[in-house]
C-alpha cells in the first residue's frame, strides 16, 4: 500500500478550487510562469466593421496549443454612428470585458473562500462625450469620462462577506487596472 496521498478535488461554483489554488502555488515557486501574452488579430471589413480573431497565448512557459478554434468577435458602430450595427462597438467590448473580468473575479474568490454563490448579475454603464472623438473639443477626452457597475449578488454568506468578495474581485482585477491606470501602447505601421 502506497503512503501517498490522493488529492481531493474541489469544485465549488463551477471553479476547480483545487486547481485554483494549485496555480497560485506553481506561480509562487516559479515567478517567470506569471508572464503571459494574450493576443487578437483585427482585419477591417467595410466602413467601421471589423472582425478580431483570438486563439493562442503565450503563458506558463509556452506557447498555448489547447484552443483549437478562433474566437471571432465582430465589431461596429451603431447606425447613429455612421456603423451598420454589425457588432457590438469597440467601447461596449471594454464594457463587457470589466463586466466578465469581476465576474470571473467573484466566482473564483468566492469558491477560494467557501461561499456558494447563488446568482452574480452586473450592469456596467460608460458615458461619454462624441466631442472629443469627433474633433470638435479637445477639451473633451475620446473614452469613457465614467463607469458605473452594479452588482447584485446573492450567496450562502452574510452581506458583509459578499461585498468583501467583490471588493476583492475589484482589487485583483486586470481589466479593472487596464481601465483605471495608463497603460503604455505602442502602435506601429506597416504599408503595402
Amino acid at each position: 500500500m502506497s503512503n501517498a496521498t490522493v488529492e481531493q478535488e474541489v469544485i465549488r461554483n463551477g471553479v476547480n478550487v483545487t486547481n485554483l489554488f494549485n496555480t497560485i502555488n506553481a506561480v509562487d515557486q516559479q515567478r517567470e510562469a506569471a508572464a503571459f501574452q494574450f493576443r487578437a488579430t483585427n482585419r477591417w471589413i467595410s466602413g467601421t466593421h471589423s472582425e478580431s480573431r483570438i486563439r493562442g497565448f503565450f503563458g506558463a512557459g509556452q506557447e498555448d496549443e489547447t484552443r483549437t478554434e478562433d474566437f471571432v468577435l465582430q465589431a461596429d458602430h451603431t447606425k447613429v454612428l455612421n456603423g451598420d450595427d454589425e457588432g457590438p462597438t469597440p467601447v461596449e467590448y471594454v464594457l463587457h470585458a470589466l463586466a466578465a473580468c469581476l465576474t470571473a473575479g467573484i466566482g473564483n474568490v468566492a469558491s477560494a473562500r467557501g461561499v456558494e454563490l447563488d446568482f452574480v448579475e452586473s450592469t456596467v454603464e460608460g458615458d461619454i462625450d462624441l466631442q472629443g472623438i469627433l474633433g470638435l473639443s479637445d477639451e473633451v477626452r475620446n473614452g469613457y469620462q465614467q463607469i458605473r457597475v452594479n452588482f447584485r449578488i446573492a450567496g450562502d454568506a452574510p452581506e458583509e462577506k459578499l461585498r468583501q468578495i467583490v471588493e476583492q474581485s475589484r482589487a485583483r482585477s486586470a481589466v479593472f487596472d487596464i481601465i483605471t491606470n495608463s497603460v503604455p501602447v505602442e502602435i506601429e505601421v506597416a504599408t503595402s
